[in-house]
């Protein structure tokens, strides 16, 4: 009985993470520049803000910047930073855009360089796809889908690393 409980537990947990899982995080290759894992943050009903992270590589031999973008779910969006100062985080738009060099991977994370979208017009839901074009000084306008993860998420569920092999009772895959 404990066996056929924990199997069922087991199961419906892999069919959770299943469902939560983007499927296949979008790559867009944009002249040199290549553009993984877009994502942002689910966010609460009634928020005026959310947030958008990617990776962009330039695999070229001169700078591009990402100097902004838009999307059809806020009113605006922009390239901002974290950072601290005397002791307190704070974060500001990036003047001038945010420079790509050669040979450059660039990865805009949750507590460092992100996109910021405001006023949104809907509240951010796990599970959907929000469509942003990116604007570069040199590669021009890029449109990507962000997929929404869970509020509070630190990375995109494909590279946040074998979710199964962290549930308790669970190691390297096997049942203890």
């Amino acid at each position: 009985m404990k066996s056929s409980l924990m199997g069922s537990l087991v199961g419906a947990a892999v069919i959770a993470f299943g469902l939560a899982a983007p499927a296949n995080a979008e790559t867009v290759k944009a002249g040199d520049l290549v553009i993984s894992q877009p994502w942002a943050r689910a966010t609460p009903t009634g928020a005026k803000v959310g947030g958008g992270y990617l990776t962009i590589e330039n695999k070229g031999s001169v700078a591009d910047k990402l100097v902004g973008g838009s999307t059809n779910v806020a009113s605006k969006l922009e390239v901002h930073q974290m950072s601290m100062s005397n002791g307190v985080m704070k974060m500001h738009p990036v003047e001038g855009g945010l420079t790509i060099g050669p040979g450059q991977t660039v990865k805009l994370a949750p507590g460092g360089y992100h996109l910021m979208m405001f006023d949104l017009k809907q509240p951010l839901k796990q599970g959907e796809k929000v469509p942003v074009t990116l604007e570069f000084e040199k590669a021009g306008k890029v449109a990507v889908s962000l997929d929404v993860q869970g509020i509070g998420a630190q990375a995109p569920h494909a590279a946040a690393g074998g979710a199964m092999m962290k549930m308790p009772g669970h190691s390297d895959g096997h049942m203890k």
